[in-house]
C-alpha cells in the first residue's frame, strides 16, 4: 500500500491537487527567537507513549526545516487503498480533531504536537488505543513540518498561533485545517487567505456549522420565509471569574514556546490553558471564540459579505477579575438592505429565556429558526408550519469534508477565504468595542473607513523574527 502523510495542527476556493510533480514552496519566512541547536539533537524530540516526554525549547527554523519543500500531491486515480497520515497540534480542542480522525476511513494520525507534556501523553494514549501504527509526539510542532511526506496540518492551538502556524505549514507544502477564528487580528485574516492562494494549498476553517447547517440554509435560500430582512443569534453560558486555576498546565510547560509569536507583556501562566481568550493581547473575547460560529451562519443565510456599519456595546458586568473582554453585550452589523445581531450573555445562562433557535432569520413570510442541523419555520403569527433536519455529523462530518477535498472528492465547505470574511466581522466588532466607536467599513473589502484608532488595532506586535509574512 502506498502511504502518504498528513499533519494536523491542533490548533470560496477549491483546488484540485496536482497529480504528479510537487510544487516547490518558498523559503520559510520565520526565524527563531533563540540560537538554533545542533540539527542532530532534533532526533531527541520524537516522543512515543513508551518514551519519556522531553521538554523542548523554541528551535530555529533554519535547523528544524529545510530551506525549501515540495508540496505533496494526491492522485485521485490512486486514492483507493491509500491512507492519509495526519498530525494534530494543540491537544485541548485538538482532542476533538483526534477523535474525529480516528473515526475516518484511511486516515492515520502520524504526529501529535503539544507544549504541555501531560496533554501530549493523554493524546498519544488515545491514538494508541485505536490505531495499530505508531504515532510520534513532539512539543515543538515545527518538527512535524520536517516530514516531507505529510499532507496536511490541523491547527487547534490558541488563536494567536492560527495564522503564524498556518503560514509555516503552507510554506512547508502542507494543506491546513485551522480552527476558528483562524486569525487573531484583521491583518492576519488577510495574510492567511493570501498564503493559501500563493502556495496553492487547501485551507479549511473549523466553523463546523458550515457542514452541519447546509440543508437548513438551502431551505432558507429556497424561499421558506420569502425575502429575508434580518437575522439574530444568541450565546448564553455561565463562565466564572478568570485566572482561578480552573485548568492547570503541566509544571514543565514551556511558556516561551507556548507564547510563540506573541510579544511578552505579562505573566500569562494563571490564564493557561483557557482564560487567555479574555485578554486582548492573546484572545478575541467571546465574539471571536463562539460568536464566529453564529455570525458565519447569519452572514451565509443573508447572502452578504462585509457590513457598512458595526457596533458592539456591553461590558464586564458579572465578575471583578482580570478579564478585559465583555461578558455581556450585543454586536450589530448593518449591510444596507439587511442587518443582523449577536446577543451575548457569557456569565449568565438566561435560562428563563428560550430563544426559538441558535440562529433566527426574519422574512416576509415568517421566522426561520436553526439549532444544530434542525430547523423550524413559523408563520408571521408564530405558528409552526414546517420543520426539517439534516444529517449533522459533528466534527467527523466537517473534518471528513476536508479529507475528501484532499482526495479530490468534493469541495471544501468552509474554505479559508469564506471563513475569514466571517472572522473579519468578529475583528470589526471588537474594534468597535475597544475604540468605543461606530465602525464603518468598505462593504467590498472590509477595510476601515476614517477610523484612525481602529487602524491601530488592525495588526499587532510580534516577537522579533516571528512576524508572519507571505
Amino acid at each position: 500500500m502506498i502511504v502518504q502523510r498528513v499533519t494536523i495542527w491542533s490548533c470560496n476556493r477549491t483546488r484540485h491537487l496536482r497529480s504528479q510533480n510537487f510544487l516547490q514552496a518558498d523559503r520559510l519566512s520565520f526565524k527563531c527567537l533563540l540560537d538554533p541547536p545542533n540539527p542532530s539533537s532534533l532526533v531527541n524530540m520524537n516522543i512515543t507513549r513508551r518514551s519519556a516526554i522531553q521538554r523542548t525549547t523554541v528551535l530555529g527554523l533554519a535547523s528544524v526545516l529545510p530551506s525549501t519543500f515540495r508540496a505533496n500531491s494526491l492522485r485521485a486515480a490512486n486514492v483507493a487503498g491509500r491512507k492519509l497520515r495526519v498530525a494534530v497540534v494543540g491537544l485541548g480542542r485538538g482532542m476533538g480533531h483526534v477523535a474525529a480522525l480516528l473515526n475516518l476511513k484511511d486516515v492515520e494520525v502520524a504526529w501529535l504536537a503539544e507544549v504541555d507534556s501531560l496533554r501530549l501523553e493523554k493524546g498519544l494514549k488515545a491514538v494508541e488505543a485505536k490505531q495499530s501504527t505508531p504515532c510520534q509526539g513532539v512539543q515543538d510542532f515545527r518538527k512535524c513540518l520536517e516530514d516531507k511526506s505529510l499532507d496536511a496540518v490541523f491547527i487547534a492551538a490558541p488563536n494567536f498561533w492560527h495564522t503564524p502556524a498556518a503560514l509555516l505549514a503552507m510554506q512547508a507544502g502542507k494543506h491546513v485545517y485551522v480552527e476558528k477564528p483562524g486569525s487573531q487580528n484583521p491583518r492576519e485574516a488577510e495574510l492567511i487567505v493570501a498564503a493559501s492562494k500563493k502556495y496553492d494549498r487547501l485551507v479549511q476553517m473549523g466553523n463546523q456549522r458550515r457542514t452541519w447547517m447546509r440543508e437548513a440554509i438551502e431551505a432558507l435560500h429556497g424561499g421558506a420565509i420569502g425575502e429575508v430582512h434580518f437575522a439574530r443569534s444568541f450565546y448564553n453560558a455561565s463562565r466564572k471569574a478568570i485566572g482561578q486555576g480552573a485548568q492547570v498546565a503541566s509544571p514543565d510547560l514551556d511558556f516561551n514556546l507556548w507564547q510563540g509569536p506573541v510579544a511578552d507583556e505579562r505573566d500569562i501562566r494563571p490564564f493557561v490553558h483557557y482564560d487567555w481568550h479574555w485578554l486582548w493581547h492573546w484572545g478575541n473575547g467571546e465574539l471571536g471564540n463562539n460568536g464566529i460560529h453564529h455570525l458565519d451562519i447569519l452572514r451565509w443565510g443573508l447572502n452578504v459579505r462585509y457590513p457598512t456599519r458595526i457596533t458592539y456595546n456591553g461590558g464586564r458586568y458579572w465578575h471583578s477579575d482580570k478579564q478585559e473582554t465583555p461578558d455581556t453585550g450585543t454586536a450589530t452589523f448593518d449591510f444596507g438592505k439587511v442587518g443582523m445581531e449577536w446577543v451575548q450573555s457569557s456569565s449568565m445562562p438566561r435560562a428563563a429565556e428560550k430563544p426559538l433557535g441558535e440562529c433566527l432569520f426574519y422574512g416576509e413570510n415568517g421566522t426561520f429558526a436553526i439549532t444544530g442541523s434542525a430547523w423550524t419555520v413559523y408563520d408571521p403569527r408564530g405558528v409552526k408550519v414546517s420543520e426539517g433536519k439534516g444529517p449533522g455529523g459533528g466534527d467527523v462530518a466537517h473534518i471528513g469534508n476536508f479529507i475528501n477535498a484532499l482526495r479530490g472528492e468534493g469541495s471544501l465547505n468552509s474554505p479559508i477565504e469564506e471563513g475569514q470574511i466571517s472572522t473579519m466581522l468578529c475583528h470589526l466588532g471588537n474594534i468597535a468595542y475597544r475604540t468605543n466607536t461606530v465602525v464603518r467599513c468598505d462593504p467590498q473589502t472590509g477595510r476601515l473607513l476614517q477610523n484612525p484608532e481602529g487602524e491601530k488595532l488592525w495588526t499587532r506586535a510580534y516577537r522579533p523574527g516571528w512576524e508572519p509574512k507571505v
